[in-house]
């Protein structure tokens, strides 16, 4: 790689935590930022698929650590922050691909439905962000990339609470953008289409169901977990400095098919 093309993009110095990190989309991000250079902490409630996915990437050569935690609790989210700076020190990138999918007919959501969906996919990227970028601030450098939904835009396959959580999570990342704002912080949010992924398995299983769903792209086809590489490391490198409050689409067309 040529030294203009290290300066917009690589990686190297940085150090990442990728919730989520050892499956789906959040294992696509954080294969991509640890090939790019950072030293990156897999952070997941799965200790077989956080070691196996460690394991890949030191034998590509990359740094990587593994941390398992689960952000189903307030307590749990704060305790698991504290171990992700363990192997590498404080992130300068945190990516918040960690979430859960709870969707019952929306006439029996229950509060505990409501409660455990917007720990995870809504507090959890709040308290995190709050918590490692006033160290990005002091820094002068920091990335937080959220990973939001279709659902948060539009209401289809029942949105339910997880809709509700992630158009939460597109608004968190406006007041990260806003808070953080020239100090070297920013903070974005990727939009999937329908990623195949072990999230959606359910819907997985219904093959028409699948098809209609990549007949809707442009591109035709769903989503993969690799078609997010590009996109992560260039929100998470010094390129895209000028680039916050900003929800990018990594879905094929869908959106605006």
């Amino acid at each position: 790689m040529n030294d203009y093309l290290t300066d917009l993009f690589s990686l190297h110095g940085r150090t990442a935590v990728v919730t989520g990190g050892s499956s789906g989309i959040g294992r696509g991000i954080a294969t991509a930022l640890a090939r790019a250079g950072a030293a990156t902490v897999i952070v997941a409630r799965g200790e077989e698929r956080i070691d196996s996915t460690v394991r890949e990437l030191r034998d590509a050569g990359c740094r990587a650590a593994g941390v398992v935690g689960d952000l189903g609790s307030r307590d749990g989210i704060r305790a698991l922050a504290e171990a992700a700076v363990g192997p590498f020190g404080e992130p300068d990138i945190l990516v918040n691909s960690a979430g859960i999918n709870i969707r019952p007919p929306y006439a029996e959501i229950t509060e505990d439905d409501w409660e455990a969906t917007m720990t995870v996919n809504a507090l959890a990227p709040f308290l995190l962000g709050q918590r490692y970028a006033t160290g990005m601030a002091e820094r002068g450098y920091g990335r937080i990339i959220h990973i939001s939904s279709q659902q948060a835009h539009r209401a289809f396959v029942s949105s339910g609470v997880y809709g509700a959580s992630k158009g939460a999570v597109e608004s968190l990342m406006r007041s990260e953008a806003e808070a953080w704002g020239g100090s070297g912080v920013t903070s974005n949010t990727l939009v999937p289409g329908f990623v195949l992924t072990p999230l959606n398995a359910r819907l997985q299983e219904d093959p028409e169901q699948i098809a209609a769903l990549a007949a809707r792209t442009m591109i035709g086809r769903n989503g993969l977990p690799e078609d997010f590489a590009a996109a992560a490391v260039f929100l998470a490198g010094a390129g895209s400095g000028y680039i916050t409050g900003h929800s990018l689409f990594v879905d094929g067309g869908l959106s605006v098919h």
